[in-house]
């Protein structure tokens, strides 16, 4: 049982536990982020800001840029979505579920390119291209990058990068050392699968404002 809990837990040992408290803290907001996402409630957005908010600290101080890049833009991304969420498309209701257009599409093409070169220079620029992880950080960004501007504009593809995004992230935060987060991209999988089932129930269909 110790070998287990130590394989799991034991890179914890080096952290400091204000840092471990802070992960923990959230990796508890970033359950209900999603959780609110899923139920198509606008709570996604502040219990999401505070979470991220908390990660661009922790992993700009273990030095892993592209998670924290992606942490960053969520925040920043969180406070376009809370408008789109909000705006109103008549007297009594707010902005419907929808799909992607061509355009929309296209966009998202857009930003997968153009996140993979932005994160490359910066992972060269500060000498952190140095291994496969580096590589399946890029990925990951680009992907998650597009479903948070999809998830924003309400469009129900958004969690099928969410998906993909989250089932690369539970081996890859374990490698990294970071047990909690992967156990959080390990359920933040399910409710994202959960998340799409309910979206397609819900298309099309405006929420009313009460």
């Amino acid at each position: 049982m110790n070998e287990i809990f130590n394989y799991l837990f034991g890179q914890y040992h080096e952290y400091e536990t204000l840092d471990i408290v802070l992960e923990i803290i959230a990796v508890i907001f970033g359950f209900l982020s999603v959780w609110y996402s899923k139920n198509n409630k606008i709570w996604v957005y502040p219990t999401g800001m505070i979470s991220t908010s908390i990660f661009v600290y922790l992993l700009l101080k273990w030095g892993l840029l592209g998670d924290m890049m992606i942490n960053a833009y969520y925040f920043i991304m969180s406070i376009y979505g809370w408008y789109i969420w909000t705006r109103k498309v008549d007297a009594t209701h707010n902005t419907p579920i929808t799909k992607t257009t061509k355009k929309e599409n296209s966009f998202s093409i857009l930003i997968f390119i153009t996140t993979l070169i932005f994160v490359f220079v910066i992972y060269k620029s500060f000498d952190k291209w140095t291994s496969w992880v580096a590589y399946v950080d890029t990925i990951t960004t680009a992907i998650f990058f597009v479903g948070m501007w999809l998830m924003a504009r309400k469009k129900i593809e958004n969690w099928i990068y969410w998906i993909i995004g989250d089932i690369i992230s539970v081996p890859l935060y374990f490698y990294k050392g970071f047990t909690f987060t992967s156990f959080q991209y390990l359920i933040f999988t399910i409710i994202a699968i959960y998340g799409y089932l309910k979206w397609k129930k819900l298309l099309n269909k405006p929420i009313e404002i009460l």
